[in-house]
């Protein structure tokens, strides 16, 4: 018996059709595109179901509102299919497929994002290959996760990154190789095909929370980081130095360890790509653990965001965020 796959067209380049404006999305565009090319109805393929949103989503406007509509989508069909295809602009794909892997809590079947840097229906497009691929492996190579397939390699979503801005490999995994490479075999690398696990699966719900950002850099002023916290935050990501370095700044300490005197999760993230934060490492990262600044390790950002998004939209304690942060509940972090 043939599998059944469901994609979930939200939006994004790889539907969008020329205008004398540029690209602009259109109804049924790219539903009608893929059901007029033969190889998406060859006997090698699952079937599927195409359910496109209304109105379709920039990713740069997404929001955790549409991360819970896509989720909540997944949810309602899950039943119905042995995996799932979620179509997304590249933009904001990593942060999508980070939430989701949170949201989605005792997953036992494939979720992978995946879209493309040229349309469907131009010339030299990588979004047919993106979403064959997407489509073969859901079906014969079930990894059960959310996964994001971008150029030949699935990466785990909560590690992924958008690391090129007109290439056609774009993502990029830096602190975990690929769940699964489809060249001419497809490979596991990271990957494990398992069987459904009996739990059914239980849809965390997110409601948007105000987290603050921080990249430091030389010379920034203590005014400015104040001015973040005076705001309504919950949490707040400090994009450091190296192994999760700061200035030894005793104002700028201060503010911090104030910040997280009235409960303000802080978390220390390293500006590096590749790489994991060490507070212990240097006098100036020892500095922030004392204050209680959590580590991230070697989370994204895009995951530390939408993994604050999840713990602080459940009902935990100031203590029990914190301490879930450095717990690698998805395989976020190593």
């Amino acid at each position: 018996m043939k599998k059944r796959i469901y994609i979930a067209y939200t939006g994004g380049t790889i539907g969008m059709k020329p205008s004398k404006d540029g690209y602009i999305p259109q109804k049924q565009h790219l539903t009608d595109a893929i059901m007029k090319t033969p190889d998406f109805h060859r006997e090698e393929m699952p079937e599927f179901t195409i359910n496109e949103y209304h109105p379709l989503i920039d990713s740069s406007n997404m929001s955790p509102t549409d991360w819970q509509h896509i989720a909540n989508d997944i949810k309602k069909h899950y039943d119905d299919y042995d995996g799932f295809v979620v179509l997304h602009g590249t933009d904001t794909m990593a942060y999508t497929s980070s939430a989701l892997s949170f949201m989605l809590e005792n997953l036992s079947k494939p979720v992978i994002v995946t879209g493309s840097q040229i349309p469907f229906s131009q010339l030299r497009s990588d979004g047919k290959e993106n979403l064959l691929n997407a489509l073969f492996i859901a079906a014969n190579f079930p990894i059960n996760e959310v996964g994001l397939f971008f150029n030949n390699k699935l990466f785990r979503g909560n590690r992924s990154i958008k690391a090129y801005a007109d290439g056609f490999n774009a993502f990029d995994s830096p602190n975990l190789p690929p769940l699964l490479e489809a060249g001419i075999n497809i490979k596991l690398i990271e990957g494990k095909i398992t069987q459904p696990i009996s739990q059914p699966l239980k849809l965390a719900q997110i409601t948007p929370q105000p987290i603050g950002v921080v990249h430091l850099y030389p010379g920034i002023s203590v005014e400015l980081i104040k001015n973040i916290i005076k705001q309504p935050v919950k949490a707040l990501i400090i994009r450091s130095y190296g192994v999760g370095n700061a200035p030894q700044n005793q104002a700028m300490l201060d503010c911090l360890k104030q910040a997280n005197d009235n409960g303000i999760v802080i978390v220390n993230c390293s500006q590096c790509i590749k790489g994991t934060v060490n507070m212990k490492g240097y006098a100036t990262g020892n500095a922030l653990s004392k204050i209680g600044v959590i580590s991230g390790n070697d989370m994204t950002l895009e995951a530390t965001l939408t993994k604050l998004h999840y713990l602080l939209s459940k009902d935990y304690s100031h203590e029990k965020i914190c301490q879930l942060l450095e717990v690698s509940l998805r395989g976020e972090l190593s």
